[in-house]
């Protein structure tokens, strides 16, 4: 078996750690035997994706996405619509997550149009929503409490037709109102989550992990791992949370 990974827009969207998941998800396919490329795709990189398994895209500041603008509409978007409508496995971190929305207006009233993949919308505030969180998933992300780090000024609001990542359990997630966190729609995952918020969850990380080797081979069982140490770091922010 074999994955491979691309990283998009690695040189402008990599806030907190975020390129820590790609590691993370390298890592635990090669310890498993199971081979891995990471190709990145920094911006200006022509490639119609096609030939990719998983798609990672981190965050980023307001400044950083809107210089993405120009590249997104020069193709791109049409690149990751079409690689997302087709079941490719993405995880997509707080930029990254908000990207596949219609748009963002930024806090001094900036209107930016986005890739319009899933029907969600930022809207930029001034007041950060910043700390450490966590958020139930949904059964269709595997379940389990996931642990993060979320630092973002977007509030972003989900359309009636999509299904959230998860439930808040500590913290604020999209938008600090309505109790839901990232989104869920065919294999996309999208986050607020930094951190990286794969090595100390790696239940969730092997979830995603085998959507996209299912994706790929129609079966896929990862064998298990030692993961004391990433466990470890679980309890310990989970008991910060006053989770356990």
């Amino acid at each position: 078996m074999e994955l491979k990974i691309c990283h998009l827009y690695p040189d402008v969207l990599n806030l907190y750690g975020d390129r820590g998941n790609i590691l993370c998800m390298r890592r635990r396919l090669e310890w498993r035997g199971i081979e891995c490329s990471v190709t990145e795709l920094p911006l200006g990189v022509k490639d119609d994706l096609t030939e990719y398994d998983l798609f990672f895209i981190g965050g980023g500041q307001d400044f950083e996405q809107t210089v993405l603008l120009g590249d997104l509409r020069a193709g791109r978007s049409e690149n990751i619509r079409a690689a997302a409508e087709d079941g490719k496995a993405f995880l997509c971190i707080c930029g990254g997550y908000q990207l596949l929305g219609s748009g963002y207006r930024t806090a001094d009233g900036q209107e930016c149009e986005y890739t319009g993949i899933l029907d969600l919308y930022t809207e930029g505030s001034p007041d950060r929503m910043i700390g450490n969180y966590a958020f139930l998933l949904g059964p269709e992300s595997g379940g389990g409490i996931v642990v993060g780090f979320e630092n973002h000024g977007g509030r972003t609001r989900l359309g009636p037709g999509l299904t959230p990542l998860g439930t808040v359990l500590k913290g604020n997630g999209n938008n600090g109102s309505d109790g839901t966190e990232g989104v869920r729609y065919k294999n996309i995952y999208g986050t607020y989550s930094h951190g990286p918020v794969l090595p100390k969850n790696p239940a969730f990380c092997d979830h995603i992990l085998t959507t996209a080797l299912r994706r790929k081979y129609g079966s896929a069982v990862l064998a298990p791992l030692d993961d004391g140490a990433e466990n470890a770091a679980w309890s310990y922010m989970s008991n910060r949370l006053h989770l356990i």
